[in-house]
């Protein structure tokens, strides 16, 4: 048992040093063993080498051979969430009828507790756990989070008058996610409505519950399991939504530089504008973005096949393009298998079936270093289609794929359809070159190739639609860092076989330098073409701006457009992290403009307003409200958030409000119940929150400002941070006899934390004193007397004392009449 007992070494004090009137009356026991805490139970933060995991429960326990010692009793369920490898898990040894673990059994582990930070520190050598990165925790980490209701929203209203004879238009959009958390399982409804208004006609109102759907994780297989209704996520059969189950590995779970690609969506907006992206009518992301260029990176990377983007400006016009949301080469590392399975029925918005039933399997096999063979199958009445493909690891040259697709397809009106559809995909970092291609592929279909959404498409009328012919896709990104110089390039092209091409493409320029006394001046270029259905839709956009003030900007804007063009000046500034405006006026080829836009990070939503005007024409104004609620046991908050119905944390500061937080790159407060929600955290990466401490009030102390989470998809983590709420001050704590209590012993509030420690006469400097405060004083191993604080202290006041009575007592004295 020798061997359980880290804190083993014990030390004699020489007490004839200490300057002290009575040279008897001492508690340093205490301190007598290096980081000796006394048996009982103690809620602590277990630190694993660098990483945190979750506060816990952890017994100190007195071994057998040493009564008067203590010892951490790390219990089975503890162990499990250190992330051993299961060859280690198969050779530990146990203690205290199995419920400790017996830390001899891991060879180089040390144990060490620390009340004053509420830490537990576990000490272990590395070739003993599973992998880990800076970032990624193993499996046997993942938070699966506390049950709990959740309510995301997002609101876009907008309302535009025009001039002479045109109507006024006003349109209230929106569109979120109500869902329940039930330990694993996440239960989800996604709803999105319209009303909209255009004068002399009726309003129009539409509202529905676009989707039903339970998921949950399974880290054993490390795969995602989908239950209700869904989109196919298939990399080689596109997107069709259907009600059934699908099964598949997620590239989540995966160490972050292990994950997939997720699709951006980029464009130039002429005025402030809405930017809308769909797919199939599902609402993917709405938001409102300022004059100029933008881009959209932050879409789920579990989304494939075509996606529809509108953007549409506050002058009434609107233009539409098509993305293909291509992904990168299929690769698997070595001796690992990836797969997708789903089984089902294509149904409707009217959640009415829509489609034969069919099943689909896909894979994804790491053959060898370098290789990888990928394929799939899709079966329904009438329905067959396989693929198969190979992937290479090129090294130094990049990754390469290709595969084809062979479909067969029976319909009673248009009759037996079969063809096949060849692709190849590339992508590839050049470090030496600071650029990156971050997917470029090609793909040729046979006239009579159908994929399962035009099977379905054609089914519903009767005849075939936008057969797609060929199609490249490319995205590159560059930068020549010795000029400051960026460069952005993205191009789609897609024809048909019964219907026109469409073209889209995008090349961004921006560079900064110095002019004279002018430092940092950013001159950047964006032109587009879009070319859809026969209609063209082509633009350039040039800004130059130069620092104004501490946080400011000043640019000069140009747009050139198809029939229109345009000069502005604008003043962009961000006073605070959770501001920004900007404020712009000019001219155009048909009338004078001017334009407003801010955006507030709030801690209850996200809240961002538009307005803009132009002379003779029109005026316009918009507004985005964008949060969420999150309602569980231990507590409630409203927050802004991003992504709706994804991963939040829960954070609770004990009851105190005020305080700042932050994690993820937000900053909020905790509400009046002393609660806050972290948003948008990364699915199965470690996430870490943490207190603000230069923004904490000076009443308040934080034991410990940092906590980390690796919480699954959709959970709702929960974490406690130990806030001491009250003033601080120099009391005199004596007992009834009016002698003090033992130089050294602690004083501790109803919560448990420590709060100052006994010196000479009974002299103490305490923290976190509220009115009605319980407080005890501990020595010899337990707590021997308490005092009630009933009166405000005044830090500045040396003479307030308090009388602590024994237990048994529990008397209540006054400060001000001991």
């Amino acid at each position: 048992m020798a061997s359980l007992a880290s804190a083993a070494e014990e030390f004699q004090f020489n007490t004839d040093i200490l300057d002290l009137k009575d040279q008897q009356n001492l508690d340093l026991g205490l301190f007598s063993k290096a980081n000796f805490i006394l048996p009982g139970q103690y809620n602590l933060v277990v630190h694993v080498n660098r990483d945190s995991l979750p506060e816990t429960s952890v017994d100190y326990i007195a071994p057998e051979d040493d009564p008067k010692g203590s010892v951490a009793c790390i219990s089975p369920a503890l162990v499990a969430e250190l992330g051993l490898k299961k060859q280690r898990m198969n050779q530990l040894a146990w203690w205290h009828q199995g419920n400790c673990l017996d830390i001899s059994s891991i060879p180089g582990m040390t144990v060490r507790g620390d009340l004053g930070a509420s830490a537990l520190y576990l000490n272990i050598p590395q070739d003993a756990l599973e992998y880990t990165a800076s970032n990624w925790d193993p499996p046997s980490r993942w938070d699966e989070g506390i049950s709990g209701f959740l309510f995301d929203y997002n609101f876009n209203a907008q309302t535009m008058d025009y001039a002479g004879p045109q109507a006024s238009d006003q349109q209230l959009t929106g569109n979120g996610t109500a869902g329940f958390n039930l330990g694993a399982w996440r239960l989800r409804a996604d709803w999105q409505g319209q009303v909209h208004k255009t004068s002399g006609k009726p309003s129009q109102r539409q509202f529905a519950w676009s989707r039903y759907y339970a998921s949950r994780a399974i880290p054993a297989l490390r795969a995602h399991l989908s239950l209700g209704e869904n989109y196919l996520d298939s990399n080689l059969f596109g997107s069709v939504r259907y009600t059934g189950a699908s099964l598949a590995t997620s590239d989540n779970m995966l160490p972050p530089n292990l994950r997939g690609y997720a699709p951006e969506v980029s464009g130039v907006a002429r005025t402030n504008a809405r930017v809308l992206v769909t797919q199939q009518g599902r609402i993917l992301y709405d938001t409102q973005v300022p004059a100029g260029p933008f881009r959209i990176q932050d879409l789920s990377d579990a989304v494939s096949g075509k996606l529809d983007v509108r953007v549409e400006e506050q002058d009434g016009s609107v233009q539409e393009f098509q993305l293909d949301t291509a992904s990168i080469p299929y690769l698997s590392r070595p001796g690992t298998v990836r797969y997708k399975v789903s089984a089902g029925r294509p149904s409707d918005w009217e959640h009415e079936p829509d489609g034969p039933e069919f099943a689909s399997g896909e894979f994804s096999w790491g053959v060898s270093n370098g290789w990888s063979l990928y394929g799939g199958a899709l079966g329904a009445q009438d329905y067959r289609s396989l693929a198969v493909g190979v992937g290479r690891d090129l090294m130094a040259f990049g990754a390469l794929a290709v595969d084809v697709t062979q479909s067969n397809a029976r319909l009673a009106q248009i009759g037996q359809r079969q063809g096949k559809s060849y692709r190849a995909s590339y992508s590839k970092r050049f470090e030496d070159y600071d650029s990156q291609v971050t997917f470029a592929g090609y793909r040729f279909s046979e006239e009579d190739f159908m994929t399962m959404n035009d099977f379905i498409e054609a089914r519903r009328s009767g005849r075939l639609n936008n057969q797609s012919k060929e199609m490249y896709t490319a995205t590159l990104s560059k930068n020549f860092r010795d000029q400051n110089l960026s460069l952005y390039f993205n191009y789609n092209h897609q024809t048909y076989w019964n219907n026109a091409p469409s073209d889209r493409y995008s090349l961004s320029l921006s560079r900064y330098f110095n002019l004279g006394g002018l430092k940092n001046l950013g001159l950047s270029l964006t032109a587009y073409r879009s070319q859809s259905h026969g209609a063209v839709d082509e633009g350039a956009y040039l800004s130059l701006s130069l620092p104004w003030g501490d946080s400011g900007s000043v640019s000069y804007n140009s747009t050139l457009n198809r029939g229109s063009s345009g000069h502005s000046l604008s003043y962009y500034d961000r006073p605070d992290e959770r501001n920004s405006y900007m404020l712009s006026a000019g001219t155009a080829s048909d009338g004078n403009t001017a334009s407003g836009y801010l955006n507030h990070e709030g801690s209850l939503a996200d809240v961002t307003a538009s307005a803009s005007y132009q002379a003779g024409r029109y005026r316009s104004a918009g507004l985005a409200v964008q949060g969420g609620a999150t309602l569980t046991a231990e507590g409630a908050a409203l927050h802004r958030i991003t992504t709706l119905g994804g991963t939040r944390l829960l954070l609770d500061t004990n009851g105190v409000a005020g305080v700042p937080v932050q994690g993820n790159g937000a900053s909020t407060y905790s509400n009046r119940f002393g609660k806050a929600v972290v948003a948008d955290m990364n699915s199965y990466y470690r996430n870490q929150a943490s207190i603000n401490l230069d923004q904490l009030a000076d009443d308040l102390e934080a034991g410990r400002s940092v906590t980390q989470a690796t919480l699954t998809e959709g959970a709702i983590g929960y974490r406690r941070f130990g806030i001491v709420s009250g003033s601080k001050g120099m009391v005199r704590i004596l007992l009834p006899d009016a002698s003090p209590p033992p130089f050294g012993s602690g004083v501790y509030n109803a919560r448990g934390q420590e709060t100052g420690i006994i010196g000479e006469d009974g002299l103490v400097y305490l923290s976190g004193m509220q009115v009605g405060d319980l407080m005890s004083v501990q020595w010899d191993g337990k707590a021997q007397c308490d005092f009630a604080l009933t009166e405000q202290v005044n830090a500045d006041d040396p003479q307030a004392q308090f009388v602590c009575r024994p237990l048994a007592t529990r008397e209540i004295q006054s400060p001000s009449n001991p």
